[in-house]
């Protein structure tokens, strides 16, 4: 199972296959971004329901732009994103490197004296890092744009209230957090996927198994890396955001 400090190390030094890194990257991106971009739609339209529902009962409406484009770019998108990507890539990832390795193709690979976490799994971790905060800055914008739309013609809320709450609410760091994170789930995603995938043993089945095992660990490790990552970015921060939505 390839290490977080063998991946890490091949990027450091540079040695990566760099032709299969943007194959994966044409790969990574499209295969993700229509999901993403539909999910982020209806998860913001749902959040904009409960959100306008509840704080106009409090004279809040002003404040739901604010509260959406944090929740949006602290966590659900970010979240969201890695969610998919380990649906629709990881498990791809984990079920072609399975193949490869119980058809023995990870053998010969060593044989004509190519490394496989070289050749196979440093270009699909690479490709990930590179494509979640992309594709999270995409759901972002969907997200919020389908907020206002939805707000404006079920809510007449006009889009510059909810546009100009968002903007007086989101500073520079939730824009560098919102990309940190979509970085580290990347890696996540991918190599807990590559690394069941490299170890698959027993035919069909195991490739199953390893498909099943990559997904299911993928998704625990982002729901803890987002606590541990939350945790350290906000810890001790003054929390004024809401506040300069509301002044």
């Amino acid at each position: 199972r390839p290490s977080h400090s063998q991946v890490v190390r091949r990027l450091v030094v540079g040695n990566v296959h760099w032709r299969n890194t943007r194959d994966q990257i044409g790969q990574v991106g499209p295969r993700t971004l229509g999901v993403a971009m539909l999910t982020a739609s209806f998860v913001g339209m749902v959040f904009t329901i409960q959100f306008v529902r509840e704080f106009a009962k409090l004279g809040l409406t002003k404040t739901v732009g604010g509260v959406l484009a944090l929740a949006f770019c602290r966590e659900l998108s970010p979240v969201i994103t890695a969610i998919i990507l380990a649906g629709r890539v990881g498990s791809a990832f984990a079920a072609e490197l399975g193949t490869m390795q119980v058809s023995e193709q990870t053998d010969t690979l060593r044989v004509l004296q190519s490394d496989p976490v070289d050749y196979l799994v440093t270009p699909r971790v690479l490709a990930c890092m590179v494509c979640l905060p992309v594709l999270t800055l995409f759901a972002f914008i969907v997200g919020l744009a389908a907020s206002v739309l939805l707000a404006d013609g079920v809510y007449s809320i006009p889009p510059n209230v909810i546009l100009d709450s968002a903007q007086r609410a989101l500073v520079h760091f939730d824009l560098v957090q919102m990309t940190i994170k979509s970085a580290v789930f990347g890696a996540i995603v991918s190599i807990i996927s590559c690394g069941c995938g490299t170890t698959t043993s027993g035919g069909a089945k195991g490739v199953g198994e390893s498909t099943t095992t990559a997904v299911v660990l993928s998704l625990i490790f982002i729901f803890v890396a987002d606590f541990i990552l939350s945790f350290v970015f906000l810890n001790g921060t003054s929390g004024d955001a809401l506040a300069r939505v509301v002044a």
